[in-house]
C-alpha cells in the first residue's frame, strides 16, 4: 500500500467523521446512519462481506443483537448493515473518531463496572426492546484480537428474556486476500491513531458480519443458558466449566 493511498483514506476518513460531527442532533434516520457508516468503510477501503439481510426479527418487540467484538470497526461495521440501538462501555464515549459517530447515532453508554448501576442497565435495555427497536450490544465487554477470544457475559440476557425478545448471535471476522487478519484488532495499549493508520495502510482489508440463528428465550428461560447459547453460535465454543449446562430445548431456537 503507497504512503499516497494511505494518506488519502486517511483524508477521506476524517473529512466524513468531521462532517458526522457537525450534526448537532443525533443521526436518528436509519437510512441516513447506514449511509454515513458505509461511507465510512469505503472510505477506509474496507469491503464488506457477509449478505445484506437484516439482523432484527420482524415482530412485536426489537432483537438484541449480540456479537463479538474485535475492534473500534465493529461499531461502524454493525451500523453499515442494519442500523440499532448500540450499547457500549463508557470509555467508547470519549474515543476519538468513533466515539463521536456512537454519540451521533444515539448510542447508550453505560457502566460495565459498576454492579449497583446494573439493574437500571438491563431495566433501559428492556424498555427499549418493549419499545420495538432493536438493541446491539458487544456481550465480551472488550476487545480480542480475535473471534475465538473471551466469554459472553450474562446480564445483557437478561433484558431480552425479560422483554420476551429474539436474540440475533452475530460473528465479525476480518480478513486480507482470502486469509483472518488481525490488523484491525484494537486491544491491550494500542492507542486509536495507530490502530487508524495501520487500517488505513492495510491492502485487501475486508469485514464480515455473520448472521446465526435467531435464539427466541421460552417461558422458563434463564440468562447463562441464554448467553452460552448465543457464545457457541458465535465463537464457535463453550467454556469447560460451563458443559454442564443443559442446551436450549429445541422450542427455543427459530
Amino acid at each position: 500500500m503507497s504512503a499516497r493511498t494511505a494518506l488519502r483514506r486517511y483524508t477521506d476518513f476524517t473529512t466524513i467523521v468531521a462532517g458526522t460531527a457537525a450534526h448537532r442532533h443525533a443521526l436518528t434516520d436509519p437510512g441516513a446512519l447506514r449511509l454515513r457508516a458505509r461511507r465510512l468503510l469505503d472510505a477506509l477501503g474496507v469491503r464488506r462481506e457477509g449478505g445484506e439481510g437484516r439482523l432484527s426479527v420482524p415482530g412485536r418487540t426489537g432483537t438484541l443483537i449480540v456479537a463479538n467484538h474485535i475492534s473500534w470497526l465493529d461499531v461502524i461495521a454493525l451500523l453499515a448493515r442494519e442500523p440499532a440501538t448500540l450499547i457500549a462501555k463508557r470509555e467508547v464515549g470519549g474515543w476519538p473518531v468513533v466515539g463521536t459517530l456512537a454519540r451521533r447515532a444515539g448510542t447508550c453508554f453505560i457502566d460495565r463496572d459498576s454492579f449497583r448501576r446494573l439493574p437500571q442497565q438491563v431495566a433501559l435495555i428492556r424498555e427499549t426492546l418493549l419499545s420495538g427497536r432493536s438493541v446491539a450490544v458487544f456481550p465480551q465487554a472488550t476487545t480480542w484480537c480475535s473471534t475465538s477470544g473471551g466469554t459472553f457475559r450474562r446480564a445483557m440476557f437478561q433484558a431480552a428474556l425479560d422483554a420476551g425478545a429474539p436474540v440475533r448471535p452475530v460473528g465479525i471476522g476480518y480478513r486480507q486476500h482470502g486469509m483472518p487478519s488481525t490488523v484491525a484488532a484494537f486491544v491491550g495499549d494500542d492507542g486509536f491513531l495507530p490502530s487508524l493508520h495501520r487500517v488505513a495502510r492495510a491492502d485487501g482489508l475486508t469485514v464480515r458480519i455473520d448472521a446465526h440463528d435467531t435464539l427466541h428465550p421460552g417461558p422458563g428461560g434463564d440468562r447463562r443458558t441464554l448467553a452460552l447459547a448465543a457464545q457457541e453460535a458465535v465463537l464457535g465454543r463453550v467454556p469447560a466449566s460451563a458443559r454442564s449446562v443443559p442446551p436450549l430445548s429445541p422450542a427455543v431456537h427459530a
